[in-house]
């Protein structure tokens, strides 16, 4: 690590004008800072962030992707960006296409217009109009960078489904408990119409809870806490963190 510190440095105005402009990063001390540097810059050097459709990825534009994504892992090890190398940066939204097979085995090909996807053991996409308006502006809770980030712990143990792996001493029981029992509110909330407090895309799956509630837990915590105490509770348990803001 301290060579790749030492031979790969992020450039010191670079760093302070892309983490001045991230909203999420704003209730980091000086020490905290500094690390999520290192972190950083330990992910420039270990993985490829690439654009496709003609977008040109600056420097700026990477440090922005690898600051935010690092905050997730700030006091866990680099080991949980394991067995993946690549960011595809889009200019915008982008299409995909995914197969889907019904109750009969009849296969349906479902077109999805997506801000951000994570494949299991393989890159980390996103729209580059999304990472810099949620890097700007967090208010919502939305960051989909921490996002599909999310993912990337959650498939940790080998399938997305909303049980990262746990730091030792804490409760896998308590985990499924607490989580479970507000992401069973959620979907009683969203299938009845009423008004959720948190995004409603998190009722689509365990998965998907577990990583719009993290975007919560560094965006907007006020709202988690408030709506979910237990389930803030455990992510500070899991990320080391806890956040006032």
């Amino acid at each position: 690590m301290r060579r790749i510190l030492r031979r790969n440095p992020i450039p010191q105005h670079i760093w302070h004008s892309v983490t001045r402009h991230a909203v999420v990063l704003h209730e980091l001390d000086a020490v905290q800072m500094a690390h999520l540097r290192e972190l950083a810059t330990w992910f420039l050097h270990s993985k490829q962030i690439n654009g496709v459709q003609g977008l040109d990825v600056t420097l700026p534009m990477r440090v922005t992707v690898a600051a935010q994504a690092c905050l997730l892992i700030l006091n866990l090890d680099v080991d949980h960006f394991d067995n993946w190398v690549e960011v595809i940066l889009y200019p915008g939204a982008f299409r995909v296409h995914h197969e889907q097979v019904d109750a009969v085995g009849v296969v349906h090909s479902e077109a999805s217009v997506l801000s951000g996807e994570s494949w299991l053991r393989g890159p980390v996409i996103l729209s580059w109009d999304d990472v810099e308006r949620d890097t700007h502006d967090c208010q919502t809770g939305r960051n989909v960078v921490l996002h599909e980030f999310a993912h990337k712990l959650d498939g940790l143990n080998g399938a997305v489904n909303g049980m990262p792996p746990l730091r030792s001493g804490m409760s896998r029981k308590r985990w499924a408990e607490d989580l479970g029992a507000a992401y069973a509110v959620l979907c009683r909330q969203v299938a009845a119409g009423d008004p959720a407090c948190i995004d409603p895309y998190a009722a689509t799956s365990p998965a998907e809870f577990f990583a719009v509630v993290s975007e919560y837990f560094f965006a907007a915590p006020a709202i988690l806490k408030k709506c979910y105490p237990d389930v803030h509770r455990q992510l500070e348990l899991l990320y080391h963190q806890p956040v006032s803001r």
